[in-house]
């Protein structure tokens, strides 16, 4: 049983993840209120894992969504066939006016000393609307699921998405997979129909299902409730506040048990220090700090999830696991968009060092 996890040796899907798809408009280093055009990135905190350990990994992933049938559903799931993801679809009619939609994000890059800003247009969202009964799950993973993920940006929606992830989670977990939750508390989303308090109630109970999680010491106080310890970090690449809290999330949630993250020290939007570190079943591991030229920061999270799920999938040593997560993160900054265009040869040699500035 490496790393505390009983990780099944295969399956008709290596990954599955349940969360919503949006499409991210990205006017580039210009300012929405003076954009003329915008690209359009295909994304979702929950699917860009599935994304990339397809696309990257060469894993067989899939999603389970909402899907609308109209011309932006057609352009996203376009995308989703050409990253290599098997949709799972609960499929809405557009009624031609309001929906139900399909989110889009709004996130302009930012440049130097002016940071990217992102807001949203998550109106009358289909993956809102999703609710328990809307996935036959039993069937889905009847087929064999190695490692089944979601998060925290899905269960912010609505009332019922959590509830959504639940059932999920019960279902992947009577039929042996290994669960994954990635925290990524997002104040703006929680704050629509409840806040923080809301959310604490929410993902704990989602948590209690949950082997491996996903994120920072910030994500841990206000997405778990749990206080911050007596620690003073040094730098934002500073483990030691993440690593004090530990002690306290295993023991509210004992079924834990791996908790990963990023660390950044962000020096101006094109120029961030980057690390990461997990706790494995005891230990703690840390990857170097590199210092990376950011083109496009969106997805740096996800990214370093993926590469670091793939080497737990793929049985690595705990810190190769880590290196690659810390590896393929930085690497998917230097693309446009959100899921990844890197290759494995690319990650596996900046994880040994093969570019960029690292410091050991």
């Amino acid at each position: 049983m490496k790393y505390g996890l009983q990780i099944p040796p295969s399956g008709a899907l290596d990954f599955l993840s349940l969360g919503a798809l949006v499409h991210r408009l990205d006017p580039g280093i210009i300012p929405f209120r003076k954009a003329t055009e915008c690209k359009i990135h295909v994304s979702g905190g929950e699917y860009n894992c599935a994304a990339n350990l397809a696309d990257c990994f060469g894993l067989k992933t899939g999603i389970a969504t909402a899907m609308v049938d109209y011309p932006i559903g057609d352009l996203i799931a376009e995308r989703v066939r050409a990253m290599g993801v098997r949709p799972f679809y609960k499929r809405f009619k557009h009624n031609g006016v309001n929906g139900p939609n399909m989110a889009t994000v709004y996130s302009d890059q930012g440049f130097g000393v002016r940071p990217p800003v992102v807001f949203y247009n998550r109106s009358n969202e289909a993956a809102a609307l999703l609710k328990p009964g809307d996935f036959d799950w039993k069937s889905i993973f009847a087929e064999g699921v190695r490692w089944f993920h979601s998060g925290g940006i899905f269960a912010s929606l609505s009332e019922t998405t959590g509830e959504v992830i639940i059932e999920a989670m019960q279902a992947a977990k009577a039929a042996g997979a290994v669960t994954s939750f990635d925290l990524n508390y997002r104040a703006k989303l929680w704050g629509i129909w409840g806040g923080q308090e809301k959310a604490v109630s929410v993902i704990d109970r989602i948590v209690r299902h949950v082997d491996v999680l996903v994120g920072n010491e910030e994500d841990l106080q206000l997405g778990l409730g749990i206080p911050g310890p007596e620690v003073t970090a040094k730098s934002k690449l500073d483990p030691s506040v993440f690593i004090a809290m530990i002690a306290d999330v295993v023991k509210k949630y004992p079924n834990v048990k791996i908790v990963a993250t990023t660390l950044r020290e962000v020096h101006s939007t094109n120029h961030h220090s980057w690390s990461a570190v997990a706790w494995i079943n005891g230990e703690t591991f840390q990857a170097p700090t590199a210092e990376l030229p950011i083109y496009d920061r969106v997805g740096g999270g996800d990214g370093f999830a993926s590469g670091f799920f793939y080497g737990l999938l793929t049985g690595e040593e705990p810190l190769e696991a880590v290196k690659l997560g810390w590896a393929h993160g930085a690497l998917l900054t230097t693309f446009p968009g959100d899921t990844t265009m890197a290759t494995l040869e690319q990650v596996r040699s900046f994880a040994k060092g093969g570019s960029a500035r690292i410091q050991r």
